[in-house]
């Protein structure tokens, strides 16, 4: 239970990765000044998060049972915390999805959109009567870069972060009128194991339906290029967390937040072209024609991108 003072967070997601992270840098905060609700699907893989909490699980850390995707764990889990007061907000489970189109069934492509979108939308119905009935709250959403930017062979992964985005942003409108915030937390490429083993998986699998010339590229052009994306840009967990404490201890927390300033001139040039012309020919000139030119410029920023550049490109400041 939450000590007089303390904002409750709730994260979404933290079995591993970015919702651990987060969940174990507030718990520590030296000031005590959060009181967090980690959740997860499946109680059993605690394992990890208990170690990384150590001495504040059970204190500042609490840890609750929570599928996103089942309208009753959602109102379970909520009715669970006292009052249902939820100050915070933060969405971070997610599912990936990667490979020709063809190849993926609808019902694949509805448990992506289940899982991240859907699910995003069942826990901000459930905690949103309560945060504007207080005039006061904060959504934060784990969204992508992706979500801003279409990105080849992640069609339904995209998509899914687009209908996210504009979900928040039609409802952030909405929200400020109550004094409730809503916030995008926009990462890049981020070293997880999910995204490793995600990686070494779809690289070994045979993709039916889907034509040897696509696959072909899919195999040998896009998985070489964003191995090498994820290995010069890429951004650890710890850096996210980072950034998200930033946005939820900020006096004016800004709606769209991108993790790493490296993607801000890719963002910026969908944008200085109306007609989508300038983005769609420059990722596919960059992927199939000037592919042993993208090899090269990622190697030199995989060597510029030392650990003390990578912390400055931590947004928002």
């Amino acid at each position: 239970m939450a000590s007089s003072g303390q904002k409750v967070v709730l994260i979404t997601g933290c079995s591993s990765g970015i919702g651990l992270q987060i969940a174990v840098l507030l718990a520590k905060d030296e000031k005590k000044r959060y009181h967090v609700i980690a959740t997860m699907r499946d109680v059993k893989k605690k394992d990890k998060l208990v170690e990384a909490a150590g001495d504040a699980y059970g204190k500042t850390l609490t840890l609750q049972p929570l599928d996103v995707c089942s309208d009753n764990s959602v109102r379970q889990c909520i009715n669970s915390v006292k009052d249902r007061h939820i100050d915070i907000l933060i969405n971070n489970a997610g599912i990936g999805l990667l490979g020709p189109i063809e190849s993926i069934s609808v019902e694949e492509m509805k448990r992506v959109f289940e899982t991240n979108f859907f699910g995003v939308v069942r826990m901000i119905k459930e905690v949103m009567p309560d945060m504007k009935k207080r005039r006061s709250g904060h959504i934060v959403v784990m969204s992508s870069v992706m979500g801003l930017q279409g990105v080849v062979f992640n069609d339904v992964y995209t998509a899914s972060k687009f209908a996210m985005e504009g979900f928040c942003e039609s409802l952030a409108v909405q929200l400020l009128k109550f004094n409730v915030n809503v916030s995008m937390i926009e990462p890049g490429p981020v070293h997880t194991e999910f995204e490793t083993k995600m990686m070494e998986d779809v690289a070994k699998m045979e993709y039916p339906g889907a034509d040897a010339d696509t696959v072909r590229y899919f195999k040998d052009v896009y998985i070489p290029s964003s191995t090498d994306i994820f290995e010069a840009m890429g951004q650890t967990p710890e850096d996210i967390a980072k950034c998200t404490q930033k946005v939820i201890e900020s006096p004016r927390p800004r709606f769209r937040n991108l993790t790493n300033s490296l993607y801000t001139p890719i963002v910026a040039m969908k944008y200085a072209d109306e007609t989508g012309g300038l983005s769609v020919h420059t990722f596919y000139n960059l992927l199939f024609n000037f592919g042993p030119l993208m090899h090269f410029t990622m190697s030199i920023l995989k060597c510029l991108t030392c650990s003390c550049l990578r912390r400055r490109t931590i947004s928002p400041n």
